[in-house]
């Protein structure tokens, strides 16, 4: 909900680091490392080390708000670098509900855990197909001028706030059947409101 509207403001606050990084650190390095952040806050969460999981994990999402940008600022960007980044995104936002339910290891939390990573699932399909979409019709990324491989549809649940929440979550870890129930909520309601968007913006 909120993603496009910080990119700038991250964009130039990261401005030094990336003009530091750019030319020293690859951006598939970061997106590595943006992957064995999400991994790793998933297994130290298992593990029930909570703190060191939230550590991670943000360090993990550091990187990942660094790989574009450094990519951009070398005259890098590729497809390639887009495509792994999501799919290191898509494994981190997996691996840490995962997590937080082992390390809980009842039920509960395990259904809990199956729905919500469902929610993910088609929320994924959701937004990828509406990008396609709007690629197809000449109004993809680089089409509006955004930053980014591929157009990101907005919805009530972005990056910003799955962030937020899963830090939350780590902290929180004996509640996670509640904070499970919350965000595939959240993310059931941005379906729809792009289900919506579809049906009265496609034809």
């Amino acid at each position: 909900m909120i993603d496009r509207s910080l990119r700038r403001t991250k964009d130039r606050l990261a401005r030094p680091l990336v003009v530091r990084l750019s030319g020293r650190v690859g951006p598939f390095w970061l997106t590595g490392l943006s992957l064995a952040g999400g991994v790793g806050g998933g297994v130290l969460a298992a593990l029930g080390f909570r703190w060191v999981a939230l550590a991670v994990w943000l360090l993990g999402r550091c990187f990942d708000g660094l790989d574009g940008a450094v990519a951009r600022e070398g005259g890098r960007q590729s497809d390639l670098g887009g495509y792994l980044d999501m799919l290191a995104d898509t494994v981190g936002y997996a691996a840490v509900p995962i997590g937080i339910a082992a390390a809980q290891g009842s039920t509960s939390a395990w259904a809990w855990c199956a729905v919500l990573l469902a929610t993910f699932y088609v929320n994924t399909m959701s937004w990828t197909y509406l990008a396609a979409v709007a690629e197809k019709r000449g109004a993809g990324a680089r089409d509006r001028g955004e930053p980014t491989t591929v157009h990101m549809p907005t919805g009530l649940i972005e990056g910003t706030e799955t962030i937020v929440l899963f830090s939350v979550m780590l902290v929180f870890p004996s509640a996670a059947g509640g904070w499970f129930a919350l965000i595939a909520a959240l993310v059931t309601l941005t379906v729809l409101q792009r289900v919506v968007w579809a049906a009265r913006s496609l034809r």
